[in-house]
């Protein structure tokens, strides 16, 4: 066999599954470091496109790799070199080929010097770029690192799939225009991204915890990696308040995994979860990194959000959980934490004050597709008596949930209203 050949491997399954499992595990980190040596987003997406095609053929016939991110790569920057061969004319020839010069000695280059020692994040801190807007950094570092599809970026920014994806057009085409170089920021430039990769972080987990659509409720290998890049920030970047808060909401959030669904996979709501199943290792370091973030007095978003998921961690039973402190502290302007604060005033006031809350946002155009609302809305009318209005916001909900598990619990209660004649 050659050197570099596809091997067959025991226990790796079908090529098909190989594939699979190299394009959800090695995608983003070849693609960034193509983008890097290419200095060319679309060719670099192109070139990664036929690289998997590539795989499809060869795999089947010859074996899956013993390595298949760096076969990837390697099969990619061939494909890269063949398209620039093809798409320059013969006057730009000696240009071409000094461009070729350089991306085959790339391949050989070190990374350069960085604090930032974990691969992935220092490629999170490349892509944002200031020169971008942060809702178009953050979006374009998601597409190209982060794991998620365009649908699931959209809906993180609550537009439709559509405008993200001419947003993501725009932010390459940006890229290239501007000559924006591709490269890791010196160390003390790494402050002033640190905004967007914070958001980065918080959306990945995220999408982790409450998958917008499939047959999960929990992506547990998105979670996990968000977490891993959290506490990698921390120790990074210790004196950042707000890393810490983000840390400590992801290891909070988390520790309630395992309680989340039944043994059958079905939907398990916060108030009947068995708080023996939370992980209470995980609320231990959850705890430590808030009180640690506290300590600098420089409160952000990432550290009220830590704060709730604290109370109710700390609190014995559902029927404890402070609901009045948890309403006062979402103080972030943003629909989703204004869904987040009408249950929460529900809780703590009464259903019809916390109706009293969503009504502006119902009445928002930007949200009119935004699945969460309407289950509120559900929920609240329900505890408020409005049987009726509340199975039509659980419709409106169900229509609009792409996610199996969260879909089958909405349509569970739904059909507890209509068979109880109620609606």
């Amino acid at each position: 066999m050659t050197a570099g050949a596809p091997e067959r491997r025991p226990g790796v399954g079908s090529p098909a599954t190989a594939i699979e499992r190299a394009f959800r595990e090695e995608r983003a980190t070849v693609l960034a470091a193509l983008i890097r040596q290419l200095g060319d987003f679309q060719l670099a997406e192109d070139a990664l496109q036929d690289a998997f095609a590539a795989a499809v053929a060869t795999w089947s016939r010859d074996g899956v790799p013993a390595r298949p991110g760096a076969w990837l790569m390697t099969t990619a920057r061939r494909r890269a070199i063949d398209r620039l061969r093809r798409n320059r004319s013969l006057a730009d020839r000696a240009a071409r080929l000094a461009e070729l010069t350089r991306i085959n000695a790339s391949a050989h280059e070190e990374a350069q010097d960085s604090a930032i020692a974990d691969e992935r994040l220092r490629l999170i801190f490349t892509c944002c770029h200031p020169a971008l807007a942060l809702e178009a950094r953050v979006a374009l570092t998601l597409r190209m690192l982060g794991g998620l599809s365009t649908a699931e970026i959209a809906r993180a920014f609550l537009v439709a799939e559509t405008t993200m994806g001419q947003r993501l057009t725009r932010a390459k085409r940006k890229i290239a225009q501007a000559g924006i170089p591709y490269r890791v920021p010196e160390d003390e430039l790494l402050p002033d991204r640190l905004r967007g990769v914070l958001m980065v972080v918080y959306l990945i987990f995220n999408e982790g915890y409450l998958a917008s659509g499939g047959e999960r409720l929990v992506r547990g290998e998105l979670c996990s990696e968000a977490v891993r890049l959290g506490r990698l920030l921390s120790r990074l970047m210790p004196d950042e308040a707000e890393v810490w808060g983000l840390l400590a909401q992801m290891l909070l959030h988390d520790a309630r995994r395992g309680a989340r669904v039944d043994e059958n996979g079905g939907y398990v709501a916060l108030d009947s979860q068995d708080r023996a199943r939370w992980d209470r290792g995980r609320i231990r370091e959850g705890l430590a990194a808030l009180e640690r973030g506290l300590r600098m007095r420089q409160p952000g978003q990432y550290l009220l959000q830590a704060a709730i998921a604290a109370l109710h961690a700390r609190a014995p039973s559902a029927e404890e959980v402070d609901w009045r402190a948890i309403a006062e502290l979402y103080l972030a302007p943003s629909p989703v934490v204004e869904i987040n604060r009408a249950v929460a005033v529900a809780f703590a006031h009464g259903a019809e004050a916390g109706i009293g809350v969503l009504g502006p946002l119902l009445e928002d155009p930007a949200l009119e597709r935004y699945q969460p609302l309407y289950a509120a809305q559900a929920e609240l009318l329900m505890r408020a008596g409005d049987r009726a209005g509340a199975a039509r916001a659980y419709e409106q909900a169900i229509a609009l949930s792409s996610n199996a598990v969260e879909r089958s619990e909405l349509e569970r209660r739904r059909s507890e209203l209509v068979g109880a004649g109620l609606a």
